[in-house]
């Protein structure tokens, strides 16, 4: 019996090894080495279009069933509940509303007609919260296959159940342990060469040197993620005297910009593994991590940005002026502290792709870790990156002023909508002073011109 089991058990440890050498081997050819030479094989597009016509096909087998059923599949597709017009000021808005209810008297006083403002514009925004839509997964017009999309249209008839069974081995029996394997693959390996860069003298050697491994890092991150990414006006690609600012759907927005040029990143300190790969970046690269105590220190940030920018020889500065992530659908209100520098800013607008995957990070509801797999288990990353001319400070603009319009140009790019609410309502309450400004408005209605010609006297 030994004599027999230890002829297998050496063949089983061979063929182990011969499996797990050519595994890595086509790991490197296919994949490390093209991503270190920036070189594509085009075989994502083949994959997209293939699962395009797959989407198509079972589209039209789900709409004839549900034909023949007199059924509706789907929903009505809309951007919102309540069809609101364009806003007017609450002046126009309040005047608009007297004169439909023919209220009687000056339009500088009070009139119990007001009340109707109020009470509708409340409930729209209960029933139609446009701040809360933004922090929710992105709404899908049609199915894509995913259990996540919608559960409901896996047992439609036999031949969608078999291939959504098909695109479930594919996905969770091949694709994950693949990019997993990617993902780790290349993480260790810019770990490891990072840590190795750093060593070297600061010369010309080691910035080229580190930004080829901070380029290949990225690819491989980006190829772990089967990201299919198309750029636009690269003409327009940050340079190295000014800053960087996008949209901000998912932490993966990093790579995918970081794919085509290196940047230094600007964020906090961290612990465990995110905080070794921010110990090896700073090693070869000049990037910027700030303690928590230093974040609240404004002047000590603008200065380090400053310091930063002045030096040509850095790479631009990528920040999101956001702060966290929005769902793909919206720009939210931009920080004013990255336009308050006084240098070139370089907007950039990102827009993914839903069909094959919602990107959009929802951090209240998943941790970092959950948030990578379900990418990692999606059919692919899509999407469009904007590359927008350059934009300066014009005189007599203030910094917040700026920061709007970058951010409109942004959305406009993006086809996003451009909101003006801050971002940080995801977990906090509305501040004191939006409050206030809608009082003040009102009050200048009451008041009219008298306070308007007081202001201009004093």
């Amino acid at each position: 019996m030994t004599w027999f089991t230890l002829p297998v058990g050496n063949l089983l440890c061979t063929c182990l090894s011969i499996l797990i050498t050519v595994w890595f081997t086509l790991l490197f050819v296919i994949v490390i080495v093209p991503a270190a030479l920036g070189v594509s094989f085009s075989i994502h597009n083949f994959y997209m279009r293939t699962l395009l016509k797959i989407f198509e096909w079972t589209t039209l087998r789900m709409e004839l069933q549900a034909k023949e059923k007199n059924q509706q599949l789907y929903k009505s597709f809309t951007n919102g509940i309540i069809n609101k017009e364009p806003l007017l000021s609450v002046r126009q808005e309040i005047q608009d509303l007297r004169g439909s209810l023919r209220c009687s008297g000056s339009q500088s006083e009070f009139e119990m007609a007001d009340i109707f403002y109020f009470c509708r514009r409340g409930v729209e925004s209960i029933v139609d919260d446009e701040v809360t839509k933004c922090f929710s997964a992105q709404e899908l017009e049609k199915w894509n296959l995913l259990t996540r999309s919608n559960y409901n249209f896996h047992h439609i008839n036999l031949k969608v159940t078999v291939l959504w069974g098909l695109g479930l081995l594919l996905r969770y029996g091949v694709l994950l342990p693949l990019r997993v394997t990617l993902a780790v693959t290349g993480i260790c390996l810019f770990i490891v060469l990072s840590s190795l860069v750093g060593f070297l003298p600061n010369t010309q050697l080691r910035s080229y040197l580190s930004e080829k491994v901070h380029l290949m890092g990225y690819r491989i991150c980006v190829n772990s993620l089967t990201a299919i990414i198309t750029y636009h006006n690269r003409e327009n690609r940050p340079k190295n005297d000014g800053i960087c600012v996008a949209n901000h759907t998912t932490p993966i927005d990093v790579i995918i910009l970081a794919n085509d040029r290196c940047y230094s990143l600007v964020g906090q300190v961290h612990g465990g593994l995110l905080g070794m790969i921010q110990t090896a970046m700073v090693k070869s690269s000049p990037h910027i991590w700030f303690d928590r105590a230093e974040v609240k220190d404004r002047h000590l940030v603008a200065k380090r940005l400053s310091d930063h920018v002045a030096d040509k020889t850095k790479q631009p500065i990528l920040i999101f002026p956001e702060g966290t992530c929005v769902n793909n659908t919206s720009v939210m209100m931009f920080k004013k502290g990255s336009f308050e520098i006084g240098c070139t800013v370089y907007p950039v607008a990102i827009k993914y792709d839903p069909r094959f995957g919602d990107a959009f990070w929802n951090s209240s509801k998943f941790g970092l870790v959950g948030y990578l797999l379900r990418m990692m288990s999606s059919w692919a990353i899509v999407c469009s990156v904007w590359y927008l001319p350059p934009m300066n400070r014009e005189e007599g603009e203030d910094a917040i002023q700026f920061a709007n319009r970058v951010k409109a140009a942004i959305a406009a790019q993006g086809g996003l909508v451009d909101l003006v609410w801050d971002a940080g309502l995801k977990r906090a309450k509305v501040k004191d002073n939006f409050k206030e400004e809608q009082q003040k408005q009102y009050s200048k209605v009451i008041v009219g011109d008298h306070e308007d010609q007081s202001d201009n006297k004093r």
